[in-house]
């Protein structure tokens, strides 16, 4: 294969950055896209064929792999489909909003012997990199418990965003499954769940159904422990994930404040992006003067900031590498494989099966076919 050959379903904010990324390549080409609101336009940036249907897309026979990155509710299909078909697929997270579905996708995938990478790009970060290699070396002792918070204030909310309604975006739990996975990550698959949560400070007409309030506790068998925060209803701005560990801690800051592992004997400081220059847009993402969350990621005709494009082009590279037939690196693994995905959809079901029905629940209550958040 001289030439890599691409789809794209969902030219919006991330899927024209993820292509973007990938055209860097001589050897890649953006060859189809669909989507109806702004397909047209972005497709006269490659050339490319635009496609009126999405399966259409994926029965191309100029297209080798193709790009999920349609709004969360349509992933399954797609992902199915496409890989049916025997098509390569990257899907951006959350790859799907239940258990269930994911399992479809993995299984589909196998079954064709077709190449599936799920998008949790905070593998990618050199930040969250570093930091496991600190792990493996000892430099903290064994993880007893993690902290990830991503907590910030929105405004009035437009409902009518498909973002802002829960059943089509899994709400923040779901869209914003990032930290969830990165503490899976660190301490594999949780025992029991607790979650408890609500839409506190969104209730107006026409706000959606979004929770903007979500707390979580997950428990390993009572030796380690891990809490989650999520929501937009916060006027204190904290994003950050913290890793507590019996020889000491790091903390990776996601609001353009770098990384730090404390020991007894010893501090060290590094960064989460690349290069200072991304660290800077971070920060500058963070702390401008528009405090509104709604305003932090951008509409489909916005560009995503550098700090952001450099972790999809490290994530989109490892993808073009991976269709080049390149080796299967085994510190992402876990994305290629399905596992990442299956433990952080199992573990999101979990939790809200125990928002719901107020419980400590198991996450084998999901796996053992529990009912699935759909």
């Amino acid at each position: 294969m001289s030439t890599i050959r691409y789809g794209l379903i969902g030219a919006g904010y991330l899927g024209k950055a993820l292509v973007r990324a990938l055209n860097r390549h001589d050897d890649a080409t953006i060859t189809a896209i669909f989507d109806p609101l702004t397909g047209d336009a972005f497709a006269a940036e490659f050339g490319a064929t635009v496609y009126a249907d999405w399966k259409e897309l994926c029965a191309a026979d100029d297209v080798d792999a193709v790009i999920v990155a349609s709004p969360n509710w349509a992933h399954h299909e797609q992902v199915v489909e496409a890989a049916r078909l025997g098509k390569a697929v990257f899907c951006e997270k959350p790859v799907a909003l239940s258990y269930e579905h994911t399992v479809n996708m993995v299984e589909a995938a196998q079954a064709s012997g077709s190449l599936f990478m799920v998008g949790h790009v905070t593998h990618f970060m050199s930040g969250v990199r570093r930091a496991k290699e600190l792990i493996a070396e000892g430099a903290i002792g064994d993880i007893v418990f993690c902290r990830a918070v991503r907590n910030t204030w929105e405004g009035q909310r437009d409902g009518s965003s498909w973002k802002k309604q829960q059943a089509l975006s899994g709400g923040h739990l779901y869209h914003h499954i990032h930290e969830l996975d990165l503490v899976l990550s660190l301490l594999g698959e949780a025992s029991t769940v607790t979650m408890v949560g609500g839409n506190v400070a969104h209730r107006g007409v026409g706000e959606g159904s979004e929770d903007d309030v979500l707390a979580a506790l997950l428990e390993y068998d009572g030796t380690r422990f891990a809490a989650i925060e999520y929501g937009s209803a916060f006027r204190w701005t904290e994003h950050y994930v913290l890793i507590e560990g019996t020889q000491g801690a790091i903390r990776l800051g996601m609001q353009g404040d770098g990384c730090e592992l404390r020991t007894p004997d010893r501090v060290e400081r590094f960064p989460l992006h690349r290069t200072p220059e991304e660290e800077e847009s971070r920060a500058a993402f963070y702390n401008r003067g528009e405090r509104d969350a709604s305003a932090l990621f951008g509409t489909p005709n916005a560009d995503v900031p550098l700090w952001m494009a450099g972790i999809l082009e490290e994530e989109t590279d490892y993808f073009h590498a991976l269709m080049r037939g390149g080796e299967v690196r085994e510190e992402f693994r876990s994305l290629t494989d399905g596992s990442a995905a299956l433990a952080s959809l199992a573990t999101a079901d979990a939790m809200m099966l125990s928002q719901r029905e107020g419980r400590k629940a198991a996450v084998t209550d999901i796996t053992a076919g529990a009912p699935a958040n759909v």
